[in-house]
């Protein structure tokens, strides 16, 4: 049963079989030098349940390196608590505060500890509990998505392999999906790198199946210094254009008098583990180089303009 007034919590206790639920923070060093993404989950799959930890490394030097483990745990090994966002797999904890790793493998060595302070939650409501805004609410969708927090400053540090990667003054994101399946076709995409101070941007467009019908499902949720933007498919917001190739997007987008244009382009990819019936045993495609340029306008005023690198971007829509 969702809670959809509580995205971040745990949401699969009476879950069985054919379930997955993982929450991505994406941590990015003050100097811009290295990304990671960490994925804690699990999954409810038949014939293979287990938790599990992604770990996305990404160097952004001259060349750029990505590097992928995936971690596999027995499926005791993941607790969560009810009521509030607690997860630990094995020796490894994740909270709305903190991360602490402790993984020492054949092929990885990682531990310590990033603390997370000014989580920037997004704008909520009785009909908005969620970024899914009311089909929160529905019963038996595939897949259903929370953003935790658009922007928040990061302490401490990693050390990945040997090297000490420190977060000081570190920018962070954290968002999580559960339910059966990832979307068979979607653009994700995410950065909060703007030369302005607390700005940043989520959008995805997904095709969603329900009831044995699909629709396209639109969300694009824009933070700028304190002033939250939606366009979602529940509140009125179209698609005017689209545009999409395997390491380019273009979007515009209307919601009554406002509009956004949004392009996201990525070059370097990895293979990422995803979810089909609860098995992680599909594949995406990821980037943490990625660049996005948005334009977002009210009465063709322009209202804000701003380039970010450092995005994260999946285009499975080709």
């Amino acid at each position: 049963m969702n809670n959809p007034n509580k995205p971040e919590i745990y949401q699969g206790f009476n879950r069985k079989e054919k379930y997955f639920e993982g929450w991505y923070f994406k941590s990015v060093t003050a100097d811009k030098q290295y990304s990671i993404a960490l994925i804690p989950g699990i999954s409810l799959a038949k014939k293979d349940p287990h938790a599990f930890i992604q770990v996305f490394v990404v160097y952004h030097g001259e060349p750029t390196t990505l590097k992928h483990h995936y971690v596999r745990f027995a499926k005791e090994e993941f607790v969560a608590k009810k009521d509030v966002f607690h997860v630990a797999i094995g020796r490894n904890e994740f909270s709305l505060s903190r991360m602490h790793l402790h993984i020492h493998q054949d092929d990885l060595h990682l531990e310590g500890d990033v603390l997370i302070e000014g989580v920037t939650p997004i704008n909520r409501g009785f009909l908005n509990p969620s970024i899914m805004g009311p089909f929160a609410y529905l019963p038996r969708m595939e897949c259903y998505h929370g953003v935790l927090s658009m922007i928040h400053t990061l302490k401490g540090q990693l050390s990945y392999q040997g090297k000490v990667i420190s977060f000081q003054n570190g920018k962070g994101y954290i968002e999580k999906d559960w339910g059966t399946s990832f979307p068979s076709a979607y653009v994700w995409m995410q950065a909060n790198h703007f030369a302005e101070k607390d700005v940043s941007v989520f959008f995805s467009v997904a095709t969603i199946p329900y009831l044995g019908l699909s629709f396209q499902g639109l969300i694009a949720h824009i933070y700028i210094q304190g002033k939250h933007y939606r366009f979602a498919t529940y509140n009125g917001g179209k698609i005017l254009q689209e545009k999409v190739s395997k390491h380019h997007v273009e979007y515009i987008l209307k919601k009554g008098h406002y509009r956004l244009k949004i392009i996201g382009e990525v070059s370097e990819v990895a293979d990422l583990p995803s979810p089909k019936y609860g098995k992680m045993d599909h594949t995406i495609k990821e980037g943490l180089s990625g660049k996005i340029t948005f334009w977002l306008m009210h009465k063709n005023i322009i209202l804000y303009q701003g380039e970010s690198g450092l995005a994260g971007i999946e285009i499975m829509k080709v």
